[in-house]
């Protein structure tokens, strides 16, 4: 019933069993437990340094450099993406909008 509600940010099976035993034991507190082993935290702008250094730099070693894991670097795009092995800025500039209008044109002009 969650995933018709909510689809993809629903919460996982795992989790709402757990929720359901800690509710069950009486805890009631929605804040996050301290735990052993939390992934570290780092500031956008170390990875944003980091890129600046080297731009071909995979996810792996730029978590390696910042001593975090590789699942963190990942839901940090900062507007960047990786392509063809080198980060770039995730938006378009005007002149390639362009470029892509115009090469749909062509497309569609051959169709």
């Amino acid at each position: 019933m969650l995933v018709e509600v909510y689809s993809n940010t629903a919460p996982t099976d795992k989790s709402c069993r757990e929720w359901f035993r800690r509710f069950k034991d009486g805890d009631f507190s929605v804040e996050d437990k301290p735990r052993f082993g939390q992934p570290k935290k780092f500031e956008d702008k170390e990875l944003k340094a980091l890129l600046e250094e080297d731009q071909s730099q995979t996810q792996e070693e730029l978590a390696e450099s910042l001593g975090v894991t590789q699942q963190a670097i990942s839901v940090r795009p900062m507007g960047m993406i990786q392509k063809q092995g080198n980060w770039v800025p995730y938006e378009l500039k005007p002149r390639n909008v362009e470029r892509r209008f115009f090469t749909y044109e062509q497309l569609i002009q051959r169709q």
